[in-house]
């Protein structure tokens, strides 16, 4: 999924539950998912990292930063900051699991459009709540 994505499902999950922990144990299920779920992502790092970082400034603006839909939405948005920030790879291969196992993080599927307009919908329902 494309970081907004990940950032509005964490998001709505972590509203759902309430609790802190749980929100960021299920926000990291929800990234698993997400990338298990076939999809194309947005060409632009910058948009993708703009627009995470944009949904994730606004539930901690509305709902407060340690809100549990705010960090929900931090835990599922974290582990793509391996796709652009110099974690360890030991053994060459990166530390999420769907990140590293093989046929897991499949392309085709939802179009990044329709990921973007669900995002925006989902984190409009999450910062009114």
């Amino acid at each position: 999924m494309i970081v907004s994505a990940h950032v509005a499902t964490g998001a709505a999950g972590g509203a759902f539950v309430g609790s802190r922990l749980a929100a960021v144990v299920l926000g990291a299920g929800l990234h698993a998912v997400g990338d298990a779920i076939p999809h194309r992502d947005i060409p632009s790092r910058r948009f993708e990292v703009c627009s995470g970082v944009v949904g994730l400034a606004a539930l901690a603006w509305r709902r407060g930063l340690l809100d549990s839909a705010t960090l929900g939405a931090a835990a599922c948005a974290a582990p793509d900051l391996e796709h652009v920030l110099p974690f360890p790879r030991p053994g060459g291969r990166k530390l999420f699991p769907t990140h590293r196992v093989e046929g897991w993080h499949r392309s085709g599927g939802i179009p990044a459009w329709a990921q973007l307009a669900g995002a925006g919908a989902i984190l409009v329902v999450v910062l009114r709540g």
